[in-house]
């Protein structure tokens, strides 16, 4: 029903009513969302027009051309690709409008509170427990783990056993969790790079009202499978023009120093950069199928490419500079808000590609998830699929 003349219209109308040189960037981005034109696909009233999603390069460049500013989305990525996606799709009327306007604007950070210290490639073993309290709030105790933006995020998406007596994939719930109860506690975790990128968190008695359950008791398997396929479509699927992402900067030092070159490693840039541009082309094509509904499996074998690639590169680029890629620009302890692959140097790109195989889903796992839900392969024997997650063995 909006075509592209009248987002461009709309975008005129925003532009002129909030000028972004005179409007404070909160003011604006609010605006925005206010307009429909924060993200064009969803609903009207939740930040959308509910017109196609490719129509959304259209609000951009607009607002790109006029010095808009943008809702900064690599700091707020968890919020933006994996907790409004299941909002949207699972959340009541009243949750969509409480939590999805400040997840976009950046008013409120968000964190996914998913894997645990003995619950990682099989998530469905988890056992932090939620426990309700005669019809009312539920009472959350345990761990999670490699949890990234937690030392900086408002809410998280949470997901807990609130049924030991089913087998493991049907006993969990999915909630939101606020991040400033007093039973939250959120320790860093320094990783080989140096940083504490990712952090530990415990709960420890922590109280969330039944309101902020989303989807029904027992089903928040399912409803974490909407979240799992927007995670590895946001971290595979990302947009990039050619040269982006780790192949532009070991391009760039082929290119300028010429005294590094050598026949074999002329030959391993050059299939890497094939590769990297195939896995560029297959991104376009596969948000290209996203207009047409939620992401599927496929974005498992994206996230695969990208971790393998990511990983070749980098080592690459350190074997290419010699000694000096053997150098380390800065190791001290810090909490970044994002992850920068190609501000920092070859030292840091080597190491923190390391843990693209892991996160997001192991590449092992997502082999499987390719395997049996897009090839139809048969599925691996599983000996626990109907044995009550009280009875496993841990």
């Amino acid at each position: 029903m909006t075509d592209v003349a009248e987002l461009r219209r709309r975008t005129q109308e925003l532009l002129a009513a909030h000028p972004p040189a005179e409007t404070g960037r909160e003011d604006f981005l609010r605006a925005r969302f206010d307009a429909g034109l924060a993200w064009v696909h969803f609903p009207e009233g939740l930040g959308g027009l509910g017109v196609p999603r490719s129509l959304q390069a259209v609000v951009d460049a607009e607002l790109q051309a006029a010095g808009a500013p943008d809702n900064d989305p690599r700091r707020i990525g968890i919020g933006l690709g994996m907790a409004a996606p299941t909002i949207l799709q699972y959340g009541t009327g009243e949750q969509k409008r409480r939590f999805l306007r400040p997840l976009w604007t950046g008013e409120e950070v968000w964190c996914q509170l998913f894997s645990e210290p003995g619950a990682g490639s099989d998530l469905a073993a988890l056992g932090t427990r939620a426990v309700r309290e005669d019809g009312g709030d539920w009472v959350v105790d345990g761990q999670k783990v490699w949890t990234s933006s937690a030392h900086l995020a408002r809410w998280a998406i949470l997901i807990a056993r609130t049924d030991p007596e089913v087998p493991k994939h049907r006993g969990i719930t999915y909630f939101v969790c606020d991040m400033t109860d007093p039973g939250v506690e959120v320790r860093p975790l320094r990783q080989i790079t140096g940083e504490a990128e990712f952090n530990e968190v415990f709960l420890t008695g922590v109280r969330i009202p039944d309101a902020h359950r989303l989807g029904e008791v027992g089903d928040g398997w399912r409803v974490a499978q909407t979240t799992l396929n927007n995670e590895r479509v946001a971290i595979g699927g990302m947009r990039l023009p050619r040269e982006g992402g780790m192949i532009g900067p070991v391009s760039k030092t082929w290119r300028e120093r010429p005294g590094l070159r050598t026949h074999d490693l002329h030959q391993r840039l050059l299939k890497l950069w094939v590769e990297a541009e195939v896995a560029r082309l297959a991104g376009e094509r596969l948000r290209q199928q996203l207009v047409a509904g939620q992401p599927g499996p496929e974005g498992a074998g994206m996230k695969l490419g990208f971790a393998r690639l990511n990983q070749e590169i980098s080592g690459l680029e350190v074997e290419l500079r010699g000694e000096e890629g053997l150098l380390y620009d800065d190791w001290t302890m810090r909490r970044p808000e994002l992850v920068d692959f190609t501000g920092r140097d070859a030292g840091y790109r080597y190491l923190r590609s390391k843990g693209n195989s892991i996160e997001g889903g192991t590449s092992e796992v997502l082999l499987n998830i390719v395997a049996e839900r897009v090839l139809g392969l048969p599925a691996e024997p599983r000996t626990d699929k109907d044995v009550a997650w009280k009875d496993l063995a841990r």
